[in-house]
């Protein structure tokens, strides 16, 4: 652990005994961070919807800000983030501060390094990516398909340096997690939004290419985020001086996890280019049905589950290294039933409101009422599998944090496998029957397999005894299951027609959709409390050892 000075504040808090309205509150930061960043997030994709709708300009755009996204994962939140933490925290825990700041030193620096050069061959290689991410553009005579592909291209060499960025905003978030000031790494995907939202709103209708500038906005937005982020790391005296550290113990450590993590993560991005690969056969529009009906899915699943996830991790790495079998099982079994508590509920509202929430969100200009239509059966696909996506979320930071990359990597093959399967029996025969909606056969698969994965996390987590449960699971699935069931009802009988919602003038609508997701959480609520559910229900056992204290700085 680090002894110097202020920096030390954090890990003495560590010691100290474990309360779950600490935990529940850091969630809480987090979510409500998130939670602003995903409004503006919707923000953002309506100002998509209603200057590009769902055509061709936005196909490219969406391909082209996809791929840097991919290799996101691993170089940023994905496998870096998970190799890193719990070597880091090991180190805050049980280093001097001296040391501790050595280690991130040269992780900068090596990471800086790779990712120049990285992103620099990137840029280089713009054509060959599109054409694997749209290979059904190529192949396609129309020629809409051949201007979709060279503005992919052109529109690539400006996000693909946002990988750099952001890559390095991770590193900074992920020292600031494990010192417990969450809210400003999950402060910083609001940047990227005030910037895309300005852009496509002032700049680049204004523009004969606005497609350029949305890929231009992107890149501007990378480098604000890395900059807001430097102040923060020096309040805890850890703003890197990068150096070259490829055989500094620390840095080894890091990427012999990482190289598992990374394979794992290239399983599930490769599982998403196959996605987008099909999605490009499919007619003009799937593609941007598919995001839009994904940003919505992502709002829960982004607000809540990545909350989670982030809080989890750093606690978790430091009941590994405290040694501390019980605490670790009591905080999986309690982030389990937060999961299960919230996410379900919201996945029966995301189906049962899919069309409404399309209409209220999207409708207008340039995005039409087939665009609704076609969007809502992706949005309904997805809504089926958000708690299997949350569960991933959940699950895997328990291996993760005891450091084991290995067993979530064969678990992610498994799933790709199963989802590239599913893709094909979905979509295929949509295919060959012409049915619309074809789309919705990627969605369905992609949910299938998240609760494959799901599953099979949480097997081998059994199997290692990791995750026990305390008592009380029956009465608390029984109580969640009729909650859920009594909301959708009420939603099914009281919401309506979605032909309705079309006439409705724009404020009628966002009054009805507040009404119906206000209502229908305070009825899922209500038959939580009638059927005796508490906040007790979600303590955590007293045993853990890991705090994080309400007092403590939020951000």
């Amino acid at each position: 652990m680090s002894k110097d000075g202020d920096v030390t504040e954090p890990a003495a808090e560590a010691a100290g005994g474990h309360s779950a309205r600490g935990l529940l509150q850091s969630t809480a930061v987090v979510a409500a961070m998130t939670l602003l960043s995903r409004v503006l997030g919707l923000v953002r994709d309506v100002v998509y919807a209603r200057f590009f709708g769902a055509g061709l300009l936005m196909d490219a755009f969406f391909v082209a800000f996809k791929i840097p996204n991919i290799f996101r994962r691993f170089f940023a939140e994905g496998a870096f983030s998970q190799s890193f933490v719990p070597v880091f925290a090991e180190y805050e825990q049980q280093r001097e501060h001296a040391e501790v700041k050595e280690l991130v030193d040269k992780v900068a620096g090596t990471l800086g390094i790779v990712l120049f050069v990285f992103t620099a061959i990137g840029v280089i290689a713009a054509p060959v990516l599109i054409g694997m991410a749209g290979v059904g553009w190529l192949l396609n005579p129309e020629p809409d398909s051949a201007e979709k592909y060279a503005l992919a291209v052109d529109m690539l060499r400006f996000t693909f340096p946002y990988l750099l960025f952001i890559s390095l905003t991770a590193l900074a978030g992920a020292i600031l997690n494990t010192y417990r000031r969450f809210a400003i790494a999950a402060f910083v995907p609001v940047l990227l939004n005030v910037v895309l939202i300005s852009v496509a709103a002032f700049v680049a209708p204004g523009f004969p290419n606005p497609g350029i500038v949305l890929a231009a906005g992107v890149f501007v937005a990378g480098v604000l985020q890395l900059l807001f982020m430097l102040p923060a790391l020096a309040r805890v005296r850890m703003l890197p001086k990068p150096k070259w550290g490829w055989r500094d113990e620390g840095v080894q450590r890091v990427a012999k996890l990482m190289l598992p993590a990374i394979f794992g993560s290239s399983v599930a991005q490769i599982n998403i280019l196959f996605d987008t690969l099909l999605a490009s056969f499919l007619v003009t529009g799937s593609i941007s049905w598919l995001y839009y009906s994904d940003r919505l899915m992502e709002f829960p699943l982004g607000v809540f589950g990545i909350a989670l996830a982030t809080v989890i991790l750093p606690n978790l790495s430091r009941e590994h290294a405290a040694s501390s079998n019980d605490g670790f099982a009591a905080m999986l079994d309690w982030a389990l039933r937060v999961v299960i508590v919230i996410a379900l509920p919201a996945a029966v509202g995301l189906f049962m409101l899919a069309k409404p929430a399309l209409i209220t969100i999207f409708y207008g200009g340039r995005f039409t009422e087939d665009d609704v239509a076609m969007a809502s059966v992706s949005l309904m696909a997805y809504s089926f599998g958000l708690l299997g996506f949350i569960l991933v979320k959940v699950l895997a930071p328990g291996f993760f944090a005891r450091q084991d990359t290995r067993t979530p990597v064969r678990i992610g093959i498994t799933a790709l496998l199963a989802n590239m399967v599913l893709n094909v029996v979905f979509v295929v025969p949509w295919l060959m029957t012409g049915t619309p909606g074809a789309h919705a056969g990627l969605a369905l698969a992609t949910s299938v397999s998240s609760f494959l994965n799901a599953a099979l996390l949480y097997r081998a987590l059994r199997r290692d005894g990791v995750v026990t449960h305390a008592p009380g699971w029956g009465r608390f699935l029984l109580q969640v299951g009729l909650a859920a069931t009594v909301m959708a009802m009420l939603l099914n009988y009281f919401v309506p027609a979605p032909v309705r919602w079309l006439e409705a003038e724009l404020l009628t609508s966002i009054i009805w959709l507040s009404t119906a997701v206000l209502g229908g959480g305070l009825a899922y609520a209500g038959v939580l409390f009638a059927t005796g559910m508490r906040f007790s229900t979600l303590q955590l056992a007293r045993s853990s050892r890991v705090t994080t204290n309400s007092n403590e700085e939020a951000g």
